[in-house]
């Protein structure tokens, strides 16, 4: 492009958001970043604001989940900031690139006492993959393309840059920015053929596709390496859908029995955590791909662990011409397995009883989402039940809280869904405690005309902290929520609407009028506080 830009910090600060694909801007109002406003404003750069900033950065992290670019949120100086680094924390944990410009108290006033003056950086910097000050105004375009490539690059994460108040009010010329240059990792050659000699001549393999097939666009290159090695998968976060329902090869309700039974685990694109039983899959070899040397598992010891490009190194074990052996008996037996588990799901997603079970909500959800629905999980115990019965045709359709379990995420991402998405069904399946986080967003989707179908699964306790505890104790205490609270009643009263559901055969009804409606629509469904999802604790 060459050449060289002229204009106040704002304008400056979107020509290098716009070399790097970003289009939209989620933030709250503060004074302190008037200049990127004005920018976008004149410009045609559209902006999104919301009732809450980590609602912003959620918002941001949609987009840049969904679409696999940098997603960008606006935050003010001092609590702008600070009410912000749930979602920053989030976006490091689920290797999300967002980028948060934030806006600082002038540096020539600095430890005067200006409002809300506070050094953000050393605040951000542990969650960060680059985190700085612009010190000059024609220093915007540089540290934004350096903080977007540090947060693109393999293992992705959020960025942070703040901006004093006088280096964005203030004009300066600069470089015209460039095309990004995101540097690609090619992984140890024999470690490839390693992990791929490994899956091909287990008895008994299986894959775990994590959300970074997704972020790498490993999608295609994960169903090949599957279907030459012929071995089973199973996903999680991003990776669900990369198999479709009905794949030969794609499983969901059989993983029990098949980490438990297999003699090497290949766990692709997510780490060896609580969700995975911390990578202790019995007596089985392990095989971590990961996208970047820092993603390899420190607490275990994998028999390899490849580490770089995801679509590379998955072509690669597509393209394996060595012994193999037969696997074929290996996948019968689990398809039986995962068959008894669609039968056992399908009885309790058709259980008719008073009060409603969580199951009979995603029974009726299953008969009413669309193919290419974005679904949204927000909440502990009612949205474990999502992982085991939701099943996304798609890739790039699932977006939960990932292994923080940062609860808030439901209505930050509706928005970047629905700014994503225009068309799409847009659904929320959020806990009556995590409402309490973000429900007042109904608000900002209703005044921007952004609708989403938000499913609350109400039964009036802390589900995941109440029946633990009396297990333990033979009590509880703080796990109690107002028993059938009205939360369609408070999103109408945003000017929204909605309706509570005490039957279980009046769900289905409730949610074919909420995805109609064409406005954010609470379906309200009182189920039963004695029903816990069956699973160990977390608390390890």
């Amino acid at each position: 492009m060459g050449g060289t830009i002229e204009g106040h910090g704002g304008e400056l600060a979107l020509a290098a958001l716009r070399a790097f694909g970003v289009t939209e801007m989620f933030t709250l109002s503060g004074g302190h970043v008037f200049p990127l406003y004005t920018a976008a404003h004149e410009s045609g750069f559209p902006v999104y604001d919301v009732r809450h900033e980590q609602s912003a950065v959620f918002a941001a992290e949609a987009v840049a989940k969904l679409r696999r670019r940098p997603g960008l949120a606006v935050l003010t100086a001092g609590p702008g900031v600070t009410n912000g680094i749930s979602g920053l924390t989030s976006a490091h944990f689920n290797a999300s690139p967002v980028l948060v410009l934030g806006g600082r108290a002038p540096a020539f006033r600095w430890g005067s006492g200006s409002l809300q003056e506070l050094d953000h950086v050393p605040l951000v910097a542990p969650i960060t993959r680059y985190a700085g000050t612009v010190t000059a105004t024609a220093s915007i375009p540089g540290e934004i393309s350096a903080a977007l490539t540090a947060a693109l690059t393999p293992h992705r994460g959020p960025a942070f840059l703040d901006l004093p108040l006088e280096v964005l009010y203030s004009t300066g010329e600069a470089a015209r920015p460039g095309e990004p240059a995101v540097p690609v990792l090619e992984a140890d050659p024999g470690e490839v053929r390693r992990a791929a000699e490994l899956l091909a001549r287990a008895e008994r393999p299986v894959i775990v596709a994590g959300s970074d097939v997704w972020s790498g666009d490993a999608v295609a290159e994960l169903r090949a390496a599957a279907e030459a090695l012929r071995v089973p998968v199973f996903a999680n976060g991003m990776g669900r859908g990369a198999l479709p329902p009905g794949h030969p090869l794609g499983f969901a309700r059989a993983r029990r029995v098949a980490l438990g039974e297999a003699d090497v685990v290949a766990v692709v694109g997510t780490p060896l955590d609580f969700r995975l039983g911390f990578g202790e899959f019995g007596a089985a070899r392990v095989v971590h791909i990961v996208d970047a040397p820092g993603q390899r598992a420190g607490h275990v010891t994998p028999a390899v662990s490849p580490a770089g490009d995801l679509r590379r190194i998955l072509a690669a074990l597509a393209e394996y011409s060595g012994d193999r052996a037969d696997h074929e008996e290996w996948v019968a037996g689990l398809r039986t397995a995962e068959a008894a588990g669609k039968v056992r799901d399908e009885e309790a997603m058709a259980a008719d009883t008073d009060p409603i079970k969580p199951a009979r909500i995603y029974g009726e959800l299953r008969k009413v989402l669309a193919a290419d629905a974005v679904t949204i999980g927000d909440g502990g115990d009612f949205v474990s039940y999502a992982g085991r019965f939701l099943e996304p045709a798609q890739p790039g359709t699932w977006l939960d809280p990932g292994p923080y379990g940062c609860l808030g995420t439901g209505l930050g991402y509706a928005m970047g869904a629905r700014v994503t998405y225009p068309g799409r069904q847009i659904c929320v399946l959020m806990g009556d405690g995590a409402a309490g986080f973000s429900l007042m967003d109904a608000e900002s989707l209703v005044r921007q005309n952004l609708p989403a179908v938000i499913v609350i699964g109400n039964n009036g306790i802390w589900g995941l902290e109440k029946h633990p505890m009396r297990a333990m104790y033979g009590y509880d205490v703080a796990a109690d929520l107002q028993p059938g609270l009205r939360y369609d009643e408070v999103v109408r009263a945003l000017g929204g609407a909605g309706e509570t559901v005490e039957k279980a055969g009046a769900i289905g009804s409730a949610l074919r009028r909420a995805f109609d409606a064409g406005v954010p629509y609470v379906v309200n469904v009182l189920t039963d506080p004695s029903d816990a999802y069956p699973r160990s604790s977390n608390l390890a």
